[in-house]
């Protein structure tokens, strides 16, 4: 183990995609499913919105 890796005496513990989406499913849950607002995107650098745009002209969502 590297000297900069957190040990497993640290309190963490690795959980797996699939229990983490279903704990955040019962979370979401049990606040009525909320809907979170998404990033205004007024920050974005050129290549960023460049990108984007590219995405979005090619058919995708982002």
């Amino acid at each position: 183990m590297s000297k900069t890796s957190q040990g497993a005496d640290q309190g963490l513990r690795r959980v797996s995609y699939p229990e983490f989406a279903a704990k955040l499913a019962l979370r979401r849950a049990e606040l009525c499913n909320p809907d979170l607002p998404r990033n205004a995107g007024t920050r974005r650098t050129p290549s960023k919105r460049a990108l984007l745009k590219a995405i979005e002209d090619a058919g995708g969502k982002w």
